[in-house]
């Protein structure tokens, strides 16, 4: 090992081959599991000092097989190679398996659909999921086949440097000039028109399934919003395109629903406003009101190749359900 870093994590994470696919967090737990030699002798310190000419020995044991069973079921794959796979996910799909949702997820049909080409994620055999969309919300969302893919994934997730643009469709027109939302704290408007939303969520004191909005407290998060498209005579309801900064569970509902424009079928926040058969007819309000989801699909993914480099953008067209609904508000149902 000539020259290295003076801490073994490091000197590890910038010498170890690329083919053996181990990310620096994953070293670091190799070394604490006591699979480390360095000239014979076991290191658990990844801070330990290392030396140049030291013969460093990593024991990695084969990717063991996942406990999540691998399920058959169809998906509809935008981008795949070695390293990772995109899906345009349905509504109806929860991502993982968790106590209400055992199975029929988007893991085990990656489980079944990857097979071998799962080199091994954290020493299992399994994909690795770095976000996560809700089970009603369609649209795109990347899961690495290696740990290194995984390694590098996650650390643009955390520095928010991937690009995710949402289409959700909103009671209400977020307007510039309205006086109510300049006087809402967490609200303000960029040029262009351009809502923006900083505020911090965190679980609901008496509704655990539900997200809130606090000033004080819980995490970040900063959504922004342009409205596409309005409907209605005058305007009832947006087609937004929203982008987030932050990636927190539920934000851009929350947020929306925090402006007063929730979000259209939404059965959590308040999307189940009475809209005016004068401003939009008869048809395109019962169509509105019958939507079984809330009106939300990721339609873009933008981030660099963890492993290439190379520089991605995905797009997943809108589904044929937010297509018809947009249909029927125009009036051409």
């Amino acid at each position: 090992m000539p020259d290295p870093p003076p801490r073994l994590d490091k000197a590890l994470a910038r010498d170890v081959p690329d083919e053996a696919e181990l990310s620096r967090s994953r070293l670091v737990r190799l070394i604490a599991e006591g699979t480390v030699r360095v000239d014979g002798a076991v290191v658990t310190d990844a801070k330990a000092t290392v030396g140049e000419g030291a013969l460093v020995e990593i024991t990695v044991e084969t990717a063991a097989e996942s406990h999540i069973v691998a399920e058959d079921i169809a998906l509809d794959v935008v981008w795949e190679d070695d390293d990772l796979i995109v899906i345009n996910k349905p509504a109806g799909m929860v991502v993982h398996p968790a106590p209400g949702s055992p199975g029929g997820t988007l893991v085990n049909a990656l489980i079944h659909h990857c097979g071998d080409s799962l080199s091994g994620v954290g020493g299992m055999k399994r994909p690795g999921i770095v976000h996560r969309i809700d089970k009603e919300t369609t649209g795109l969302l990347v899961a690495a086949k290696s740990d290194r893919a995984h390694h590098g994934l996650a650390a643009q997730f955390e520095a928010h440097d991937v690009k995710r643009h949402y289409l959700a469709i909103c009671n209400g027109v977020p307007d510039q000039n309205d006086p109510r939302l300049h006087g809402l704290k967490g609200t303000s408007f960029e040029p262009g028109g351009i809502l923006r939303i900083q505020t911090h969520l965190a679980r609901h004191k008496n509704d655990r399934q539900k997200q809130a909005v606090l000033f004080h407290g819980g995490r970040h998060a900063v959504t922004r919003a342009r409205v596409v498209e309005s409907f209605g005579t005058p305007p009832v309801v947006a087609l937004l395109d929203c982008w987030l900064e932050t990636g927190r569970t539920h934000q851009i509902r929350v947020h929306l629903a925090h402006c007063g424009h929730g979000l259209i079928g939404d059965p959590v926040y308040g999307g189940r406003r009475k809209l005016s058969e004068k401003a939009l007819g008869a048809a395109a309000v019962e169509a509105a009101r019958s939507f079984p989801r809330q009106a939300l699909h990721a339609a873009t993914l933008g981030f660099e190749h963890p492993v290439t480099g190379e520089s991605l953008r995905l797009e997943a067209p809108l589904p044929q359900d937010m297509a018809d609904l947009i249909t029927a508000l125009q009036g051409r149902a």
